[in-house]
């Protein structure tokens, strides 16, 4: 008798934690993120995204709330439709400019401006063939190649000139946005906000440490069921709630992990 073996299915545990800055200051967490695994036509999709609400922002946590669920609903709208993730750059500035309508409505509403809504974008899109890379200012992807094992950071992490500055969704006249397309298949996948990007990111090589990532996401590849691994996502909470990390960085934290198994 043949061996029986269960296809795959993607596994994730995901975290945010409000930094020590805003604690002292009473500020809520600022970071939002969104991670979304679904099957279709027996094909595995994993949607992950997490936007930072510009810290000089008045409605920051709004803003980025409105970034992830705006995303989410385009992705697995395009995702049911066309069955692939071979997304174009017109349906991408499609994508941001719904994004940007719908906070420009929300603003006017409030009697407040877009730009008090800033909030920046990183995601990933996987399929088993083919993954993307869409990113608007600071924070990062990182994903591990199933044949290679190599570990890689498709969009660099976008600072500007002056300390604490970046790119945001509603950026006048229009977002720089970077979309990066990746061929074959990608099993684990770290998506996180700039609050941790100077400790898992090697600024000086442009690398992400593999050891350090094959460690952080080993316990997922023990999970029991595909989906939300609800108790990793309470230890990456400690681990982002940490005296360790917050000593390293006093900014508002998201980290989400995927595996493939």
């Amino acid at each position: 008798m043949g061996q029986y073996r269960m296809s795959l299915a993607w596994h994730w545990a995901g975290a945010c934690s409000v930094g020590s800055s805003h604690v002292k200051t009473g500020l809520e967490c600022q970071d939002r993120a969104s991670c979304v695994a679904l099957t279709i036509d027996g094909t595995q999709f994993l949607s992950v995204v997490v936007s930072d609400g510009a810290g000089s922002a008045k409605e920051a946590a709004r803003g980025a709330s409105l970034v992830c669920n705006g995303f989410q609903r385009l992705v697995l709208r395009h995702l049911r439709t066309n069955r692939t993730v071979a997304i174009s750059d017109e349906t991408v500035a499609e994508w941001v400019d719904e994004i940007r309508e719908r906070i420009n409505v929300t603003s006017a509403a409030a009697g407040l401006s877009p730009r008090d809504y800033a909030a920046t974008l990183v995601a990933a899109v996987v399929a088993p063939d083919h993954a993307v890379v869409i990113h608007v200012g600071d924070g990062a992807v990182v994903l591990r190649a199933k044949e290679s094992g190599e570990w890689c950071v498709p969009s660099w992490p976008f600072h500007g000139e002056w300390a604490n500055t970046t790119r945001f969704v509603v950026d006048d006249p229009q977002a720089t946005v970077d979309l990066v397309h990746l061929e074959g298949q990608y099993d684990r996948v770290a998506v996180f906000s700039d609050g941790i990007e100077y400790l898992v990111l090697d600024h000086r090589t442009r690398t992400a440490p593999a050891r350090f990532f094959e460690r952080l996401i080993h316990p997922l590849a023990e999970a029991q069921h595909p989906g939300r691994d609800r108790r990793l996502s309470k230890h990456l909470r400690a681990y982002l709630d940490s005296e360790k990390v917050c000593e390293a960085t006093d900014d508002d934290k998201s980290l989400i992990l995927g595996a493939l198994i």
